[in-house]
């Protein structure tokens, strides 16, 4: 199926019958992706008196709690409630869901005893190109990153100056297959989550990082369309499940 998506005055078409999920999938696991120093997700059937919900225990549906984080456990899309004392729900903020998207892969550059992704490098990717979302896949790629444990690994993350770079071109929202865009032990300081929202002025209330996707290797980088799908949590993040979709030439 064909559609055509208009931004501002140009029009894009797209194959809806070729969606490409960038999410990594939640599941009650220790191989589920994990950062932040807390347990697996668990899903277990309600129990209500003799009553456990599992078809497999007697009962005539399944019925599951779970428990989870969304910045620990999986693809998850968050606002600026993330760092500011007051409550901003992205559920609230984020509400249009289709952009055009730019795929880069980048390959993180040695700084002291981190690895970081730089403002040249993000300039030289992105070219003159201004999408509304910058797709992030970190080199090297290999499909572990889709039940990595990153707690305590120091993973690579976006500079201060790369993140101004990002916000002042214009990008709404930020997609990395990383845990967090911020150094893992930084002390609080959270400078590029800072950067991207604006955090010392106007903040950018509709603007979203989305943290642990997964892009497979065989989607080429260049643009896209990019649906971004969420959980409609009051929260500061929610599960998503954001989706690229090749624009037809």
């Amino acid at each position: 199926m064909i559609a055509t998506i208009q931004y501002k005055s140009k029009k894009y078409q797209i194959d809806l019958s070729k969606p490409l999920d960038i999410s990594i999938p939640l599941k009650a696991s220790k191989s589920n992706v994990n950062a932040w120093y807390i347990g697996e997700p668990k899903m277990e059937p309600v129990i209500i008196d003799d009553w456990v919900g599992s078809v497999e225990k007697g009962a005539s549906v399944n019925f599951n709690n779970i428990q989870f984080s969304p910045h620990a456990h999986g693809t998850h899309t968050e606002c600026v409630g993330h760092i500011t004392k007051a409550f901003h729900s992205v559920n609230k903020n984020l509400k249009q869901f289709f952009f055009t998207a730019e795929l880069i892969s980048v390959a993180a550059e040695k700084y002291m005893k981190d690895t970081v992704i730089s403002k040249k490098q993000i300039e030289l990717l992105l070219k003159d190109n201004t999408p509304e979302a910058l797709v992030i896949r970190t080199m090297p790629n290999t499909k572990d990153k889709k039940k990595r444990q990153y707690s305590n690994t120091n993973w690579t993350y976006i500079t201060e100056e790369a993140m101004v770079f990002i916000r002042n071109k214009g990008i709404k929202h930020l997609l990395i297959d990383l845990p967090s865009v911020d150094r893992e032990y930084d002390g609080g300081k959270l400078l590029a989550h800072k950067a991207f929202w604006n955090f010392d002025g106007k903040l950018r209330l509709d603007a979203t990082i989305t943290e642990f996707i997964y892009v497979a290797n065989k989607i080429e980088d260049g643009s896209y369309i990019l649906n971004l799908q969420i959980a409609p949590f009051e929260n500061d993040a929610t599960p998503s499940k954001p989706v690229l979709y090749k624009i037809i030439e």
